[in-house]
């Protein structure tokens, strides 16, 4: 049997935090998902690997079973020991795999039913849904939450939208309510991991990722955009259009107004999550548009408003 280095599927260090081994499984999850390598075999066989290497260091019992297993094992190589000699007899947990079910995309149904392989089912079939420090349970259990990133645009985070999710050869329509953010987490009940002995179904969550923007910021419930006003315009005083996510808006410009200089629009921000009617605001940052390719007259006359300005 095949010693897997779970650490090294996920590119992380042995001493990685639960954080760490996180954002390192949802950075490769993403990458090697099916659905973003259509046909691709070995991409798929790579989502499976670090969907197995997740299953145990996330779960602090099973990481160190591993960790103590994978010490063992280094040692055996150290003394010159082949893989196919090592006793792993001592290691076999027995019976059928299961456990927590992280999924990042595509159809979920197809994670629940397992995959995992033969070194994971031998050392970890056993532990099953135990938790760490807890006894094993024989009654109904109910089954894993399971978290669905999914990415949306700002606009789609602006006014809300739908997602479809496809679990159990079933697809479901889920709306994305108005004012999510990155880390925001959309609960649909009962439609997570199976539960055990009659026990009921854990939740599904989706997870959400906002993209960032070609011209807005997003920063909390506002949002902020550079806007470039002209040297004219900017002395003078006037009126420059100024896009928001609803649509133009006029931003009026005073006289003498400074590049840098920040303007509020109010309630022209996002929506709140829990009160979708109320909105943040959108800051307006000046960016003066120096004239160009000017003419021998223009130049002349800028070289007369210097000469005013010196005296």
């Amino acid at each position: 049997m095949e010693y897997k280095d779970y650490y090294r599927i996920l590119g992380v260090d042995r001493n990685a935090s639960e954080r760490e081994i996180k954002r390192a499984y949802r950075q490769l999850a993403r990458k090697y998902h099916p659905d973003v390598n259509p046909g691709d075999r070995t991409a798929e066989e790579r989502f499976k690997e670090i969907n197995e290497a997740y299953e145990v260091l996330s779960d602090p019992e099973k990481r160190r079973k591993y960790d103590e297993l994978g010490a063992t094992y280094r040692q055996w190589e150290r003394m010159g020991g082949r893989p196919s000699d090592f006793d792993w007899t001592q290691w076999m947990a027995g019976g059928p795999a299961g456990g927590r079910i992280h999924v990042e995309y595509g159809d979920l149904s197809d994670l629940f039913s397992g995959g995992f392989s033969e070194f994971f089912q031998s050392i970890f079939g056993g532990m099953g849904p135990t938790m760490a420090g807890a006894e094993r349970r024989t009654g109904p259990t109910r089954g894993r939450d399971v978290e669905y990133p999914v990415q949306i645009t700002l606009e789609e985070a602006f006014a809300g939208t739908t997602r479809l999710v496809r679990t159990d050869g079933r697809t479901l329509e889920v709306k994305i309510p108005p004012g999510v953010r990155t880390g925001s987490r959309v609960r649909i009940a009962g439609e997570g991991g199976p539960g055990r002995v009659g026990g009921a179904r854990g939740d599904l969550y989706l997870v959400i990722e906002v993209l960032p923007h070609s011209r807005f910021k997003l920063d909390g419930d506002d949002l902020r955009i550079e806007v470039p006003v002209d040297l004219y315009t900017a002395v003078l005083g006037g009126e420059v259009p100024v896009p928001t996510l609803k649509g133009q808006v006029m931003l009026k410009i005073p006289p003498e107004t400074q590049g840098g200089q920040v303007f509020r629009l109010r309630g022209q921000g996002m929506p709140r999550l829990r009160d979708p009617s109320s909105r943040g605001d959108l800051y307006v940052e000046v960016k003066i548009d120096v004239p160009q390719k000017l003419s021998e007259k223009e130049r002349e006359l800028f070289r007369q408003l210097a000469q005013l300005r010196r005296r």
